[in-house]
C-alpha cells in the first residue's frame, strides 16, 4: 500500500511508523496488514463504523495489545525508539457530588503526596502551567464532576501533555461535546500540534471537522479501506459504502 503524499517534505522528519500491523483476538482478525505513517506536526483522523478496529489499532499503539508487524517511531538523526505517548481515554463518568477538584486530580495522577494534603505551592504552579496549555488555568479549584464536556476533556488533554509527548492519542475527544466545544476543542488540537511539533492520532464519528483540522484521515474496517486528505476520504466509494453517507453528510 502506499503512503499518501503530505503537504511538506517530511522526508527528514520524525515520523509514527505502522507497518503491516495485524491483531488477531483467538480465532478473530481484528486488523489485518494496518499501515500508516503519522509525521510530527500532523493530526490524523481515524474513522470506521463501530467494531471496525479503531480501538485496538490505538491499543496497539500504545503498547496495551499484542500484534504482529511493526509499529517504530524515529527523529533525524536517531535510531527507531519508542515515543513517548500521550493518551486521552473517552471521556470518563465522575459523580457529580464528588469534591474532588481538578488539582487534586492532578495531584493524585503527578504527585507522591496525598491529595487530601492538598496542593503544595510548587506543584499548583505546575498544575497552573499545565492547565495554560489548555487555556484553562480558570478550572483549576472547580470539582471535576462539575465540568462541562469541553471543560473535562481539556483537564484531561493538559494530563497527557506532561511531560510533553512525542505523539498525543485521543478515543474520541469530540463525544458529549457541543458544536461549540467541539469547534475550541480542534483549535486548540491544532495549536498544540504546530506548538509543539508533536503527532496527533485520533478517534472520532464526527466527520464535520475533519476537512479543516486533519491532514490525513484513515478509514478503517479491519483493515484500511482508504487513507488521504479529508476531501478524497470523504468523497470516496469506500466512505460511502461504510457510513451510507456521502461527502460526509447522510
Amino acid at each position: 500500500m502506499k503512503f499518501p503524499p503530505s503537504s511538506a517534505d517530511h522526508g527528514h522528519a520524525c515520523v509514527l511508523r505502522v507497518e503491516n500491523l495485524s491483531v488477531n483476538i483467538g480465532s478473530d482478525c481484528i486488523l489485518k496488514n494496518v499501515n500508516l505513517h503519522v509525521h510530527c506536526g500532523q493530526l490524523v483522523a481515524l474513522i470506521g463504523p463501530n467494531g471496525a478496529g479503531k480501538s485496538t489499532f490505538l491499543k496497539a499503539v500504545l503498547g496495551q495489545r499484542e500484534y504482529e508487524g511493526v509499529i517504530a517511531f524515529s527523529q533525524p538523526g536517531q535510531r527507531s525508539r519508542k515515543p513517548r505517548i500521550g493518551y486521552v481515554p473517552q471521556s470518563p463518568a465522575f459523580d457529580p457530588s464528588d469534591p474532588v477538584s481538578v488539582a487534586d486530580l492532578f495531584a493524585c495522577c503527578m504527585s507522591r503526596r496525598p491529595a487530601f494534603l492538598g496542593l503544595g505551592k510548587s506543584m499548583r504552579q505546575t498544575v497552573l502551567e499545565c492547565l495554560e496549555r489548555v487555556h484553562g488555568v480558570e478550572l483549576i479549584d472547580k470539582r471535576v464532576g462539575t465540568l462541562s464536556g469541553g471543560e473535562l476533556q481539556r483537564v484531561l488533554l493538559a494530563l497527557a501533555l506532561e511531560p510533553m509527548p512525542n505523539i498525543l492519542i485521543l478515543d474520541e475527544p469530540l463525544s458529549g461535546v457541543d458544536i461549540e466545544g467541539m469547534e475550541n476543542l480542534m483549535d486548540m488540537l491544532d495549536e498544540i500540534r504546530k506548538t509543539y511539533d508533536l503527532s496527533i492520532l485520533m478517534t472520532t464519528h464526527d466527520f464535520s471537522m475533519l476537512p479543516r483540522y486533519a491532514d490525513q484521515v484513515v478509514l478503517i474496517d479491519h483493515a484500511v479501506l482508504v487513507h488521504g486528505d479529508p476531501e478524497t476520504v470523504l468523497a470516496s466509494a469506500e466512505f460511502a459504502r461504510a457510513f451510507q453517507m456521502k461527502g460526509g453528510k447522510p
